[in-house]
């Protein structure tokens, strides 16, 4: 577990595993390389009972600033019909998939910046606790292109409803933690410097759980809230983010 990663800082303590999203000189951005190191921590995650808790956190100033927009102009040269694009999104896809399956209970320790992706980061973990001071967005409507990233869409109407979700979409403001935990987007809203305890009082009790029981309360909580939504577009969000990247780059160099 202990691999020479680059983005993420990656430290095992007997059943608990701490990722620190690692990149603060660019907010640590989501991009390509840093889903892949996500993949492969959860793909060796998902590989061990062993785990039991992951704490996913962020070095520097913010937890994640959002996606690494300066990625696409380069897979578009690169891949001009949108297949680098595509298969990006679909990353995404992937890595919020297994963050929400892993039988490990997840935690995100919040502070600073909580944008885009970073949010979505966020909310496919199973509890979540944030610093006073944390500041949350999503900007994808101001900067042209569709909330479509990973599922994030249907998570985050799950967990905080369909009328507060529209308007913070629509309205692309920010909103700070007290608001993130009226909108069940923060479990907990506590000072900076009491984050770190916060996440060992959930962790204890947790340890001392039976697995079995664990595995099984996630599952069924999962498949509950799976059950709760007709269909699923959010499968599409791939050939949208495609389709609408594409067409915000050529309109720039018109």
């Amino acid at each position: 577990m202990m691999e020479d990663f680059k983005a993420l800082q990656v430290l095992r303590e007997g059943p608990v595993l701490r990722v620190r999203l690692n990149s603060p000189e660019t907010g640590n951005a989501v991009s390509g390389p840093l889903l892949d190191e996500l993949l492969a921590v959860l793909d060796t995650v998902h590989g061990d009972p062993d785990v039991r808790v992951l704490i996913l956190s962020g070095a520097g100033d913010d937890f994640c600033l959002g996606g690494d927009r300066g990625e696409f102009p380069g897979l578009l040269a690169e891949h001009p019909g949108g297949a680098g694009l595509h298969a990006l999104g679909n990353k995404a896809r992937r890595m919020c998939d297994a963050l929400a399956s892993v039988h490990a209970v997840t935690i995100a320790q919040l502070h600073g910046g909580v944008v885009g992706a970073g949010l979505g980061l966020a909310v496919f973990c199973d509890l979540r606790v944030g610093a006073d001071d944390c500041r949350f967005r999503m900007p994808e409507l101001g900067l042209g292109v569709p909330p479509a990233w990973g599922g994030v869409m249907s998570r985050l109407l799950s967990e905080a409803g369909t009328a507060r979700i529209r308007e913070l979409m629509l309205t692309a403001e920010n909103f700070d933690a007290a608001r993130a935990a009226e909108l069940s987007i923060l479990h907990k809203v506590v000072p900076a410097e009491e984050l770190d305890q916060t996440v060992t009082r959930w962790t204890k009790p947790l340890l001392r759980r039976s697995p079995a029981a664990l595995r099984t309360t996630k599952a069924m909580l999962n498949a509950y809230a799976g059950a709760n939504r007709l269909a699923d577009a959010t499968f599409f969000d791939a050939e949208l983010l495609t389709a609408a990247v594409a067409a915000s780059e050529a309109a720039r160099r018109r």
